[in-house]
């Protein structure tokens, strides 16, 4: 008799995602650290010119804005944090540029819908790559950056092998690891986005391939899954949002677009070929035509029906990208009304923590009953190869700092301390480094759903092991941010990010 000797394959884990930090007392980081000393040097230098009442208020003073600083809640936001995000949400609502009303009756002087807040200044333009594909270019003159969006089609994970799975996943890190050597790479976005289907497209492909001399049963039943197919269905749709500098190098004349178009040409066959290699499916980059739509159905998710309306009956609607911005729109403290719909965005304050497997973010990404239209996206910054190795060796010197500086250090920084060291081992052997962050956008079409769609996102995040917080006081920039427009959010802060790193 023979015996069959079955092994069961190890499931693959992912994790050591870590946060960037600098070493610091009293939880405080660099800059902090010295701002304390600073502070101590001028209560010294009062106690000694005047008496010790003055010095003691000084050091009240002081006291307690480091108090303030080193107060933080559950997604790490410091008091000091918190009270400047409020007081410029108050400054904002005073100013009433909260609220934007664009067209002929809008209080703008072009009487055109453009695009509000980070993206109003932004212009497109349409080129051709090698392959003569139409391509839409955008440019940012505040930020200096060129960005370009390429539509993909997701094969999804169901009915595949898991080792095809792990190949993309691996494929996916690859494809990200070479974007830090791609030259004046800025930073890459995607995005997910859910919709309701209007059922056009299948209404459209039917009518276009039926023969009127078939059977009656056949077109009978086609005619029925026209009609009830729709009802529940969702559509998904994915991009790739890539951002590009647009000087060559540092102090450099910024390119005009006709010169990043042709470098850009160039370039895109082959970064749309190793896409594909990742499970994106066909990838191709978005016409002028395709984006403007796009954009115009996220911000009044109603002219959806109207555009596939349009394509049914084989007509192209003219948009142009004055054009694709609200009628009207009003961001309030944690909500963003649009058009005919509302949104609200979340935003990533913490990663998984520990290791997971590579469906974790399966049911977030997924339509959700409550949700009439979800959009995920992730950030990238990709960190060239050069300052990779200069930051891992920074945060393995901070993780070293906080845990020999005492002499019973805790779990977690020892544990922090060991993943810090795994970061740079892996960075030695070749592998890239790459800052990301999540934003989630909910949006509904009838406000009293959105209390629904609130629970339905904070439970969508628990299952991704993710700690997601409104972005209160910001809800239109980060509308736009989770919007395929290749937006630099660290290129739109007062603080620089360094900075508030080393606070």
């Amino acid at each position: 008799m023979a015996t069959a000797e079955t092994s069961r394959r190890a499931v693959r884990t992912y994790g050591n995602w870590r946060q960037p930090t600098s070493p610091g007392l009293l939880g405080l980081g660099t800059v902090g650290t010295g701002l304390m000393f600073v502070a101590l040097l001028i209560v010294i230098v009062v106690l000694m010119t005047t008496n010790i009442l003055n010095a003691f208020i000084t050091a009240a003073v002081f006291g307690g804005l480091i108090l303030l600083l080193t107060i933080r809640d559950g997604d790490g936001r410091s008091v000091l944090s918190r009270t400047a995000n409020r007081a410029a949400w108050t400054s904002t609502t005073r100013r009433r540029a909260n609220i934007y009303r664009s067209g002929p009756l809008g209080r703008s002087d072009w009487g055109t819908n453009q695009l509000p807040g980070l993206a109003a200044q932004t212009r497109l333009s349409e080129h051709e790559d090698s392959y003569a594909r139409p391509f839409a270019m955008i440019y940012s003159p505040h930020a200096k950056t060129y960005s370009i969006v390429i539509g993909t089609e997701p094969d999804g994970a169901a009915l595949v092998d898991q080792e095809q799975i792990d190949l993309w996943v691996a494929d996916w890190g690859y494809w990200l690891r070479n974007l830090g050597d791609e030259p004046n790479m800025e930073a890459a976005a995607v995005t997910i986005e859910t919709a309701p289907d209007s059922g056009r497209r299948l209404r459209r492909e039917v009518e276009t391939n039926t023969d009127p001399d078939g059977p009656d049963f056949a077109k009978a039943m086609l005619g029925e899954v026209v009609l009830t197919y729709p009802t529940g269905s969702s559509t998904v749709k994915a991009y790739v949002t890539l951002t590009f500098a647009a000087a060559p190098r540092k102090g450099a004349k910024p390119r005009q677009p006709d010169e990043m178009a042709r470098e850009l040409a160039a370039r895109l066959p082959g970064l749309t070929a190793s896409l594909q290699a990742t499970g994106a499916g066909a990838a191709h980059p978005l016409s002028a035509q395709e984006l403007c739509e796009t954009i115009r159905v996220a911000y009044d998710p109603a002219a959806a029906t109207l555009i596939d309306d349009a394509h049914a009956d084989g007509e192209v609607p003219d948009l142009r990208w004055s054009d694709v911005g609200p009628t009207a729109a009003q961001a309030d403290w944690d909500g963003y009304r649009h058009d005919s719909a509302k949104s609200v965005t979340w935003a990533m304050t913490q990663a998984p923590r520990g290791l997971v497997q590579s469906g974790v973010l399966a049911r977030l990404l997924a339509p959700h009953r409550d949700i009439a239209r979800k959009r995920v996206t992730l950030l990238y910054k990709p960190i060239d190869p050069a300052r990779a190795a200069t930051l891992v060796q920074s945060d393995v010197r901070a993780a070293e700092f906080k845990a020999t500086s005492t002499r019973k250090p805790a779990a977690r920084d020892s544990l922090a301390l060991r993943s810090a060291q795994a970061t740079e081992s892996e960075e030695a052997s070749g592998a890239g480094l790459v800052n990301f962050g999540i934003l989630v956008t909910a949006t509904v079409l009838d406000p009293a759903k959105e209390a629904d769609a609130r629970a339905a996102v904070d439970n969508l995040g628990a299952t991704a092991r993710l700690r997601l917080r409104p972005v209160y006081g910001s809800q239109d920039s980060a509308f736009a941010a989770a919007l395929p427009l290749g937006l630099v959010l660290t290129k739109h802060v007062a603080v620089p990010a360094a900075l508030r790193e080393r606070v």
